[in-house]
C-alpha cells in the first residue's frame, strides 16, 4: 500500500464513530493500562466467571435437544390442525438466543434465555404454554418447570439437564419459518401482536449492541466485569427496580461508544467517572431513535406523558425503541448513584495505585447500612408451589417501594434487596425479602413522629393474594425489625458477626457519597413543600411488629433549605472526578463530557450563549456564575428525578438537548456545567472554562447524622 494510501485509510479509520455523537476521546492505552487490564481479567477468571470447555459443549447440546423438540412439536401440531403432508413436512421453528449468551458473558450456573420463533398456526396460549409444557414436563431431562403466561413478557422457566432455560414464545406471520431467518429484519414484526414484539426485542437488540461497539472483545470482557460488581453490589436485579443485564450492556456499550480505544481497565474506571456526573433523566442511547414506521409505539417524552416519568432512561436500539429500566424508581436511582460514586472512588485509587481490583468487588454489607427493615416472608406446602409463589412476589415488590414513596411523599426511601433467604428451621417450604428503610437525608421529624406504612403494606399484601395461580398453603407475612433483630439465617456463616469497623478510606468514601446525597435532597425540599400525616406515640420500637391503633397528627411544614445556604465547614470536593494519572489532554476529555451533559433549561427559552470567559481567581457564587454564562439570565436548575424537563416538546438525546428550548450541545471550551447536583450543592469556589478542575463548597446538613429511628406502626397482615 502506497503512503498516500495508509494516510487516507487512517484519517478515515479516525473520522469514523461510532454513536450518535463524537467520542469524548479517542486516546489509546499506555503500558499503565495494559497492565492493569491484565491484572482485571487474571481477577475475573480467578474468580471463576468463566466457564469451562465441558460447560460451553453442554449448553450447545441442550440447545440442540431443545430446538429439536419444538420441530418435532411444531410438526405434530401442523398434523393435527389438518393441514396437507407437504405443509406437515415444511412445518418448522427455530430457537434464537439473546441475552449474556447471545453477547458472549455468560458464566458458569447462568441461564439461557432464548426464544423460539414459530409459524402464524401455531399459538401461544393453548399451543405452547399447555401442549409445549406436557411435553417438557414429562421428559426426564426437564426439571423445575414453572409456566408464566401473564408476565409482561410471557416465559416458560425450567431447567434442562441442570441448565436453567428461560423459554419464550413469538407467533410471526410466516407459515413456515425458514431456518436462516433473519430475526433484524424488520418485516418479521409485520401483522404480530405486542407480547411476539417485546419476545423478538431480546434478540435484536443483543444484534444491534454487538454492531454498535466499536471493539467486541473489550466490551465483553468490560461487561463481565460491571455485572459482577453489579451483583457483589446488590444493585442487579430488573424485577426488583435495579438495572438487569441488557441494562448494563447497554450502558457499557454507549461508554464504549464514547471511548473507542480504550481497554479494558480504562473502561470501568471511566464507567463510574461518566455515570456518576450523567444527569439523569437524560436517556442512554446507543443511535438514533427510528420513527414508528410499522405503527408500533416507541419511547417518546414529546408524545407520550408516562415516558416523562421515567427516572432513568436507557433506550433499546432495535425498532421499537424502548425504555429497558423503566422499574427504576427514585429509591433505587439512589442507591444505584451511591453505589456508583463508591466505585468511583475506588478507581481513583486504583489509578493512584492505592488499591487493587478486589477492593471495588466487596460484597455490600446490606444488613448493616440500615437501622430498619421491611422482611417479607413466604410460605408454601411444597418446594414447586414455593417456587411459583415467590416468582408472583418477587415480580410485585417492585410495587411496594413505590406505594411507600407515594404515602410518605417521597420522605421514606426503600432499598430493596435482591436477594432471597432461606430459614431451613421451618417445616413449611420458606424464603424471605428484604427491604431498607431510610429516612431522606433533610427532612426533619419531630421526636416520637412516624412513618405509618401500614395503608401501602396492605394494599401491597391484597395485591399479591390476588394471584391468579394461588394454592393452599400460600402465604405471606410483612413485618417490620430492627437491625438487631435481623435473623440469622440471612447471614452466610449461619450466625450474626460483629460489625466490622471500616477503613478509613471506606469511611471517607461513604461520607463523600452521603454529603452529595444530603445535597441534592435539599434541592429537592426547596422546590416543592411536602406533606404528610404521621403517627404520634410514645411506645417503644420493639413493639413495632404489634397491631397497636395510632394516633396521628400532622406535624409543621418542614422549613425549606436554600442550596445557597453557607456551612460553616465548607468542604471542597472535585465534582468532575478526573483521573490523577497522567494522560495526554485529560482536561479535554472532561470538557468534551461536560458538553453532554448540558441538562439545564432557562426561563427564557433561549439557547445558551457563552460569552464571558471567567478569570482565574474570580469568586462567584450561583446566581452571578450563571448570569456571566448566559448573557445574565438566570437559569433553572432541574432536581434529580424531575422529568418537567422534557415537557413541551423538548427531547433529549446522550445527554445533549437539542431542540431550541434547550441550551442545545454547548462547545467543550465553554462548558462548565456539571452533573450531580454540584451547581445546586453549593457555592462555586473557582473555575476556569480552559482546562482548569472546576471545584464547589458541598454544603451539609446536620440531619444527616441525627440519631432519630424511623418508627413503623403495621397492622398484622397474613
Amino acid at each position: 500500500m502506497e503512503p498516500s494510501d495508509q494516510l487516507a485509510s487512517s484519517s478515515a479509520q479516525m473520522s469514523e464513530h461510532y454513536g450518535m455523537e463524537k467520542p469524548i476521546s479517542m486516546a489509546g492505552p499506555l503500558e499503565f493500562d495494559l497492565n492493569r487490564s491484565i491484572e482485571l481479567e487474571k481477577f475475573l477468571v480467578d474468580s471463576g466467571l468463566y466457564e469451562s470447555q465441558e460447560e460451553v459443549v453442554k449448553r450447545e447440546e441442550v440447545l440442540g435437544e431443545i430446538n429439536h423438540i419444538v420441530k418435532q412439536w411444531v410438526k405434530q401440531l401442523t398434523c393435527h390442525k389438518g393441514y396437507d403432508d407437504q405443509m406437515i413436512e415444511q412445518a418448522n421453528a427455530v430457537i434464537f438466543t439473546f441475552g449474556s449468551y447471545r453477547l458472549g458473558v455468560h458464566g458458569p450456573g447462568s441461564d439461557i434465555d432464548a426464544v423460539c420463533v414459530g409459524p402464524s398456526h401455531i399459538n401461544r396460549e393453548e399451543d405452547f404454554f399447555i401442549i409445549l409444557h406436557d411435553i417438557l414436563a414429562v421428559m426426564e431431562e426437564v426439571s423445575e418447570l414453572n409456566a408464566i403466561p401473564d408476565a409482561h413478557v410471557p416465559v416458560m422457566k425450567f431447567k434442562f439437564r441442570g441448565i436453567s432455560i428461560d423459554l419464550l414464545y413469538a407467533r410471526i406471520s410466516l407459515t413456515v419459518v425458514p431456518d436462516d431467518l433473519n430475526i433484524s429484519d424488520e418485516s418479521i414484526l409485520c401483522n404480530v401482536d405486542q407480547q411476539t414484539v417485546r419476545s423478538l426485542n431480546g434478540c435484536r437488540v443483543a444484534d444491534q449492541i454487538l454492531r454498535l461497539v466499536p471493539n467486541v472483545k473489550h466490551f465483553r470482557t468490560t461487561l463481565r466485569c460491571l455485572k459482577f460488581w453489579a451483583k457483589r453490589r446488590g444493585v442487579y436485579s430488573n424485577v426488583t427496580g435495579f438495572l438487569g443485564g441488557v441494562n448494563w450492556a447497554l450502558l457499557v456499550a454507549r461508554l464504549c461508544q464514547l471511548y473507542p480505544n480504550a481497554v479494558p481497565s480504562m473502561l470501568v474506571c471511566r464507567f463510574f467517572r461518566v455515570y456518576t456526573q450523567w444527569r439523569w433523566p437524560n436517556p442512554v442511547m446507543l443511535c438514533s431513535i427510528k420513527e414508528d414506521a410499522l405503527g408500533f409505539i416507541v419511547w417518546d417524552p414529546r408524545k407520550y406523558p408516562r415516558d416523562r416519568t421515567h427516572h432513568m432512561p436507557i433506550i433499546t436500539p432495535a425498532y421499537p425503541c424502548m425504555n429497558s429500566s423503566y422499574n427504576v424508581s427514585i429509591s433505587t436511582l439512589r442507591v444505584m448513584m451511591e453505589q456508583f460514586n463508591i466505585g468511583n472512588q475506588i478507581c481513583k485509587d486504583i489509578e493512584l495505585n492505592d488499591a487493587n481490583w478486589s477492593l471495588l468487588f466487596e460484597p455490600y454489607l446490606f444488613f448493616e447500612k440500615y437501622k430498619n427493615y421491611l422482611k417479607i416472608d413466604l410460605v408454601s406446602s411444597n418446594a414447586d408451589d414455593l417456587r411459583a409463589w415467590k416468582g408472583w412476589v418477587e415480580s410485585r415488590l417492585r410495587l411496594l417501594t413505590l406505594k411507600i414513596e407515594r404515602d410518605t411523599y417521597g420522605m421514606l426511601h426503600c432499598h430493596p434487596y435482591p436477594n432471597d433467604h432461606v430459614d431451613s428451621s421451618r417445616k413449611t417450604s420458606h424464603c424471605a425479602f428484604f427491604m431498607g428503610l431510610q429516612r431522606q437525608a433533610g427532612v426533619v421529624v419531630q421526636e416520637g413522629q412516624q412513618f405509618d406504612i401500614r395503608a401501602p403494606v396492605d394494599e401491597f399484601v391484597r395485591s399479591v393474594n390476588m394471584y391468579s395461580c394461588w394454592k393452599p398453603g400460600m402465604d405471606i407475612h410483612v413485618s417490620h425489625v430492627l437491625r438487631k433483630d435481623i435473623p440469622k439465617y440471612v447471614f452466610p456463616e449461619g450466625y450474626k458477626p460483629t460489625r466490622r469497623s471500616k477503613s478509613i478510606k471506606h469511611q471517607i468514601r461513604e461520607k463523600t457519597s452521603e454529603e452529595d446525597r444530603v445535597g441534592q435532597s435539599q434541592v429537592r425540599s426547596a422546590d416543592k413543600q411536602l406533606k404528610r400525616k404521621f403517627d404520634v406515640t410514645d411506645c417503644d420500637t420493639s413493639s413495632s411488629n404489634k397491631p397497636i391503633k395510632m394516633a396521628t397528627s400532622s406535624p409543621n411544614r418542614p422549613t425549606s433549605l436554600s442550596p445557597r445556604s453557607q456551612s460553616t465547614n465548607e468542604k471542597v470536593s472535585d465534582v468532575v472526578g478526573a483521573s490523577h494519572c497522567q494522560r495526554s489532554s485529560p482536561n479535554k476529555e472532561l470538557n468534551c463530557f461536560n458538553s453532554l451533559n448540558q441538562h439545564v433549561k432557562q426561563t427564557s427559552q433561549c439557547p445558551i450563549r457563552p460569552t464571558q470567559a471567567l478569570k482565574s481567581g474570580q469568586i462567584y457564587d450561583e446566581v452571578e456564575l450563571l448570569d456571566t454564562i448566559n448573557n445574565r439570565r438566570r437559569l433553572q436548575s432541574k432536581p434529580l428525578g424531575s422529568m418537567d424537563s422534557v415537557k413541551d416538546n423538548c427531547y433529549m438525546q446522550n445527554g445533549l438537548v437539542d431542540n431550541g428550548c434547550f441550551g442545545g450541545s454547548v462547545p467543550a471550551e465553554n462548558a462548565v456545567f456539571k452533573s450531580g447536583g454540584s451547581i445546586e450543592s453549593g457555592l462555586l469556589d473557582k473555575s476556569e472554562l480552559n482546562g482548569v478542575v472546576l471545584k464547589a463548597h458541598g454544603k451539609t446538613n446536620s440531619d444527616s447524622s441525627e440519631k432519630s429511628v424511623i418508627r413503623m406502626s403495621m397492622a398484622s397482615v397474613v
